[in-house]
This record gives C-alpha cells, sequence and structure tokens, in this order.
C-alpha cells in the first residue's frame, strides 16, 4: 500500500546521550503511523470468502487495542468464512505494512487490511491468510509472485422497480470501447478515482471506457501478490463510495446486462526469484521449442498446470451464478464477449484463457469482477505450482482465435464448477492445504447455485406458462 511515513520524534523518542549505551529504534506503532497521518479513524478491514469487506470503525485512541487483537468480530455474521454461530470471536489482527489514508472519502480516515485470528492463530479459512498461505509455500521453493490486475465495472443506475440503466444516458453506443466522449462525459468519475490510486502510490497509468456501454476500466502498476490483492478490495471500496457519492453505482457484476459484453477480472502473474525475473527464457533465448514465445520451462510448465486445473480453477475466477452468464454468452452488442470459453493459451491473442503479451508475464483471463482476488491468486499459484513439481507440458500455443480439440471446456454453470471442483484434489486442498476448507467452499457454492435454481424466473413464465 502507500508508503508510511515515520512519526515525527516525540520527547520520549529522543536519542540518548552520547555517553549512553546505545538504545534500540524504538517500536513504530499502528497509532503512531495513524497519527502521523491525521487519522482520526481506522476501518479495520477483511473479507470473507465471496469477498465482501468487513470492518469495525475504529478511533485511533483504540489503535493500541486493535494492534494487540482486542478487536472481535463474530465470524458467522461476517459471511462465508467457516464459522457457526457458537463459534469464538474472529480477531481481527492488522497488517501495519498495509496501511491506507483515504481522505478523498472522508478526511482522517484509513483502511487497515487484517488477519483474521482465532485462539491467536490465523484462521486458515480467511481469504487473505490463505493467499498469505500458498505465497509461503511459493517461498519455500525460493519464489516470489508478482501479480497485476485490471479492475472492470459498471456504473449504472437502479430504478425503483429494479431495473438498470447506464448510469451517463447518452452512453448508448454497441461499440463504445476507447471512446474519447465518453471517458470525457465521466471525466470527474474517473479523474477522482486516479488522483485517488496516485496519492497512494500505486501508479495509475491508464483509464478508460470498456467494451460495453457505462463500462470502464482504471490500471494501476503492478506488486507483490499481497498487496495486488489488498488495492483490489480497496480500489472496489473506493470506487463505490465515490461513485455511490455522485448518485451512481459501482457493480463488479459479471453480467449486469443480457446484451452488453461482462465484466472481467484479469490477473498478469509472473514469478521471481529475488531480482530475478523467472519466465523470460535463459539470457533472452526465445529458442523454446518451437513454441516462439520466448518463456522459460518453468513458466511453460505453470501454465500447464493452470490449464490442468482450469474447470476448477472457475469456482474462484468466476464465482457466482451470474458468472457463466459472461463465460456462456456467444456474442454481445460490440460483436464479442472477450470471455475464453476453453482452457487454451497463445500468444498475444485475448481469445485465450491464457494469453501472452510477452515473454514477462502471462494474463489470466477467464476471471470476472466478482472473484476475490486472495482466493483466485491462491488457486491459480497451486495450480501452476502443481504443473512446475510434474513438469508438465502445455504443449505448443493456439493460433489466434483458435484451441485445441482436447483443451479443457471451462464449466458451463457454477455448478459445474463445483463438481469440477470437488473432483481436484490439488485445488480441494489449495485453501491453506486442508481440502475440508475446499468443500467448505464447494458446498457454500453448490447451496448458491441451488438457491438460484429455485426461483421461478420471468423466462420460465414467458416460456412455458402457455407452452402446453
Amino acid at each position: 500500500m502507500t508508503s508510511v511515513a515515520t512519526p515525527a520524534v516525540t520527547p520520549a523518542m529522543e536519542p540518548a546521550p552520547a555517553s549512553a549505551a546505545p538504545a534500540s529504534e524504538p517500536t513504530i506503532t499502528l497509532a503512531d503511523i495513524a497519527r502521523a497521518h491525521g487519522i482520526r479513524f481506522l476501518l479495520a478491514t477483511f473479507v470473507d470468502m465471496t469477498g465482501k469487506p468487513c470492518a469495525k470503525l475504529v478511533p485511533v485512541e483504540a489503535a493500541d487495542e486493535l494492534e494487540a487483537g482486542a478487536m472481535g468480530f463474530a465470524g458467522y455474521a461476517a459471511g462465508l468464512i467457516g464459522q457457526k454461530p457458537q463459534d469464538g470471536d474472529l480477531i481481527a489482527v492488522p497488517d501495519l505494512a498495509s496501511f491506507t489514508p483515504v481522505p478523498f472519502i472522508k478526511e482522517g480516515l484509513a483502511i487497515i487490511h487484517c488477519d483474521p485470528h482465532v485462539d491467536g492463530k490465523p484462521w486458515p479459512y480467511a481469504p487473505r491468510v490463505i493467499l498469505k498461505n500458498a505465497l509461503a509455500r511459493l517461498a519455500d521453493q525460493g519464489m516470489q509472485a508478482k501479480v497485476g490486475a485490471e479492475v472492470e465495472y459498471f456504473l449504472v443506475n437502479r430504478s425503483d422497480d429494479g431495473t438498470l440503466s447506464t448510469a451517463d444516458t447518452r452512453d448508448d453506443s454497441p461499440r463504445p470501447c476507447y471512446d474519447a466522449r465518453g471517458v470525457t462525459r465521466m471525466y470527474e468519475h474517473l479523474t477522482s478515482i486516479s488522483d485517488a490510486m496516485n496519492s497512494l502510490g500505486w501508479g495509475n497509468y491508464a483509464n478508460d471506457h470498456e467494451d460495453a456501454a457505462g463500462q470502464f476500466e482504471q490500471n494501476f502498476t503492478y506488486a507483490d501478490a499481497l498487496t495486488t490483492a489488498d488495492r483490489v478490495i480497496s480500489l472496489r471500496y473506493i470506487l463505490n463510495i465515490l461513485a455511490g457519492q455522485r448518485g451512481m453505482t459501482a457493480t463488479f457484476m459479471p453480467k449486469p446486462f443480457t446484451d452488453r459484453t461482462g465484466t472481467g477480472l484479469h490477473f498478469h502473474l509472473s514469478l521471481w526469484s529475488g531480482a530475478d525475473a523467472l519466465f523470460p527464457g535463459e539470457d533472452g533465448n526465445t529458442d523454446d521449442g518451437g513454441r516462439g514465445l520466448g518463456l522459460s520451462g518453468l513458466a511453460y510448465s505453470f501454465i500447464a498446470g493452470i490449464l490442468d486445473h482450469a474447470p476448477a480453477l472457475q469456482a474462484f475466477l468466476a464465482p457466482t451464478v451470474n458468472s457463466y452468464k459472461r463465460t456462456g454468452a456467444t456474442t454481445s452488442s460490440s460483436g464479442a464477449t472477450w470471455s475464453p470459453r476453453k482452457a487454451s493459451y497463445g500468444g498475444n491473442d485475448r481469445t485465450h484463457m491464457i494469453r501472452v503479451p510477452d515473454n514477462a508475464r502471462l494474463e489470466l483471463r477467464s476471471g470476472d469482477g466478482s472473484a476475490n482476488p486472495y482466493l483466485a491468486v491462491a488457486t491459480v499459484i497451486a495450480a501452476g505450482l502443481d504443473g512446475v513439481e510434474k513438469a508438465l507440458d502445455p504443449g505448443t500455443p493456439s493460433g489466434p482465435g483458435e484451441s485445441k480439440a482436447d483443451a479443457h471446456l471451462l464449466p458451463a454453470t457454477l455448478l459445474h464448477a463445483v463438481e469440477a471442483l470437488r473432483r481436484d484434489p490439488v485445488i480441494l486442498a489449495s485453501l491453506s492445504g486442508d481440502p475440508e476448507i475446499g468443500t467448505y467452499y464447494a458446498n457454500a457454492k453448490e447451496e448458491e447455485f441451488l438457491s438460484w435454481h429455485n426461483q421461478v424466473s420471468d423466462w420460465e413464465i414467458r416460456t412455458y406458462l402457455t407452452s402446453i
């Protein structure tokens, strides 16, 4: 997150006289950091497995209590996070490195991301804990992951009868992507988000109109995997609040409009060992068995692992009923869905599940706006590592707009994705190394599907009411 300034020296922190024994550096507390930034309240935040942000508003006067582990949450009430009503509190333990002042939302407010603990130990069902466990496994093999994320969203209004409409009523073209006029009409919103990201040191480098009417994307530079996941959660919160202040709703729903392109959450991933990038071929060698993408053997095996586990991964990359209205679409008003239907990989070609724009990274394109970034990245790392450990080979890349006959079809519905997850022991055990957590998640997602399936829809009334 944003860099943290060292607070001003107080009398109690003044250095000892030269004749005295050297004193140890004073410990910088959360309260010190908050006061140095003029913060009055801390939004102590974590997410449940669905990605819902949960928080308590903590006055800076109680920051020491928060840091000491005195802030408890009723886990079952918080959401899908592996607890029952009779279970003990989740204790929010703040990660000081994630401290994020957000004065553009409220003067004196900051977000601090927390790791839920139970009985003094990190809670293994908590998404941020799950990602940290996945990164620890990666570190055991001498590697780190760097991740970039493309956050897409719609700006909409909702009428009293629930009907959605584009917030900008003049944004009605069937092909509005990159339209300079649409960006200009949303100038105040887009620039406020850009200014917010840059004030935090995220490096916003582009803000554009996406493929569908009312759809936008705002990009920031990549970072280590945990930082990027935190930033996705923070950005969703910032977008929601600032859009709401202008009377709009920012939605990350994968497919809010039947006839328009859906909303993706694309991840750019690379592996590193210290300062050394591990995806490029050795010494820039592009002779990679005729594949022509200039990647290392490790990178190809990592890709192969993702492709091998792709159906199960979709339970995390596309985790809602609505997700499959996006991946199942065959066309849109713009003429393209930009959503893969098979587990294929190729070069600089956006029709594949995995796009390789250069030899330093891969872009995973099957995730959507409802994905929990902690769970998505954690499970993708587990899949890629399985490919590396087994030295899997993805074969030759598919050509433009093509996929191999034996490529996995991506699941048609959330229920299909749940079934694929249950059949995949590697991904089922990728959540903190415990298949019971994967089973808990799969059961919850099956219940979500059946809850939707049991609702009688307008389509059914129109199709069946007088069909016989």
